[in-house]
C-alpha cells in the first residue's frame, strides 16, 4: 500500500516500514475516525509506540512515521472541525 500524505509525501507500507511499525499504523488508521481530539489521537499513538507489537517493548518513531502520524494528527483535526 502506498499512503500519500498532503504535503506530498509518498511512503511504500510494505517497504518503509518494519513489520511493528505496520501493526502501530493499522490502529492509527483506525483511531484517525475514533479519536475525539488530536491530543486523544497523540496518546494513543504514544501508547502504542511504547508497548510495541504484541508488548514486545518501545518502537522507535521513524521519520517516516512521524510524516504519517503527522498527517493523521492533521485528518483527525480536520474531521473535527468538520463536526462542529
Amino acid at each position: 500500500m502506498i499512503f500519500t500524505t498532503q504535503k506530498g509525501e509518498s511512503f511504500d507500507v510494505e517497504k518503509d516500514f518494519s513489520s511493528p511499525e505496520r501493526h502501530i499504523l493499522q490502529k492509527l488508521f483506525l483511531w484517525k475516525d475514533m479519536a475525539a481530539s488530536v491530543e486523544e489521537f497523540r496518546r494513543k499513538k504514544e501508547e502504542a509506540l511504547l508497548k510495541g507489537w504484541n508488548d514486545s517493548g518501545p518502537i522507535p518513531e521513524s521519520k517516516a512515521m512521524h510524516s504519517i502520524t503527522r498527517d493523521l494528527e492533521e485528518q483527525v483535526a480536520m474531521r473535527l472541525a468538520g463536526e462542529k
